[in-house]
């Protein structure tokens, strides 16, 4: 009886291993074992949901030959979460977050929702640290450069921003930090590496959320221009599949590094852009990644409202 109790507990614990880092058809090969239902039997239960799904390509989904794309796959796979006893948005989160497109009218990375609930807290954080809307302060340049580790993980961040004061007494900048899914924001390091240094930090478990306060030590009058740097050690996720950069308001040059390390390396890489959380991402462009540096990058010449991101795949 003890044999037999390990040996079912092994697709289970393969099913949490795959239902946290993916990929999608890993963990729906995985959830499907851990049912013990034959493919007939799923496709048998999708239809009591009002769902049509071949066998066929049932078996291609689990075996990553095609991926569900399409409404009605869709539809599907948010069935399988509760045919096969699944945390809700388990499935549908692996498919979103691998860089794919999904459907017309669905993010394919991040959820809508935790992006809403990430800018929730952020509102309040930084009404915490007494700021709101931009500070008094209009980008005239922003250059991020992120890295990637060997373990697939967000390693870091470090930001160099050229602004101007379009008001008289502004003397701080407040940086938003916001890590992959299961990060810890209590354990990351925030370094002040130029012309500021650190004030208050503030910071949310629940989104991975953190803000700190950038002090210039010196207060700017309107028109004055101000140029600071600073970083952000993270490296307290999993795998990490992208990096998305949101704007509130129009602005000067943006430009976004990825640098990954020469041990993994992405099989693709491609940019992105939203005009809002709740839009479909648009202006996909490939990006090959450049030897030796092992990095990809994006220029945007003017900052607009909306979203830009780098999303990369694995193999």
């Amino acid at each position: 009886m003890r044999h037999a109790t390990e040996h079912a507990d092994v697709p289970t614990a393969e099913l949490d291993t795959a239902l946290r880092g993916g990929p999608f058809h890993v963990a729906l090969r995985a959830a499907i074992a851990a049912r013990g239902l034959p493919l007939q039997r799923v496709q048998h239960h999708l239809s009591r949901h009002g769902v049509k799904v071949g066998v066929t390509s049932l078996s291609y989904w689990q075996q990553g030959a095609r991926r569900p794309q399409r409404p009605e796959s869709l539809r599907a796979v948010r069935a399988l979460e509760e045919i096969l006893q699944l945390p809700d948005e388990s499935l549908i989160r692996l498919l979103t977050e691998s860089g794919e497109p999904t459907s017309p009218g669905r993010p394919s990375a991040r959820s809508y929702r935790s992006l809403i609930e990430a800018s929730d807290v952020l509102h309040r954080l930084q009404a915490d640290l007494g700021w709101s809307l931009d500070g008094g302060l209009h980008t005239l340049g922003h250059h991020e450069r992120v890295r990637i580790g060997a373990r697939r993980e967000l390693v870091g961040r470090e930001s160099h921003h050229i602004v101007r004061a379009h008001r008289d007494g502004v003397d701080r900048f407040v940086a938003v930090h916001h890590g992959d899914p299961g990060c810890s924001p209590h354990a990351m390091t925030v370094h002040a590496l130029e012309n500021c240094r650190t004030g208050r930090i503030r910071w949310d478990q629940n989104t991975g959320v953190l803000v700190t306060e950038l002090l210039f030590g010196t207060r700017l009058r309107s028109g004055d221009t101000f140029l600071f740097r600073y970083g952000v050690e993270d490296g307290t996720a999993g795998v990490s599949r992208e990096y998305v950069h949101g704007f509130g308001f129009a602005g000067g040059q943006y430009a976004l590094q990825v640098s990954f390390d020469g041990s993994a390396l992405p099989a693709r890489c491609h940019r992105f852009t939203q005009h809002s959380p709740a839009a479909p991402r648009s202006g996909r462009h490939e990006l090959p990644v450049t030897w030796p540096h092992h990095s990809v990058h994006v220029v945007e010449p003017r900052i607009r409202p909306g979203l830009v991101g780098i999303a990369w795949d694995w193999e």
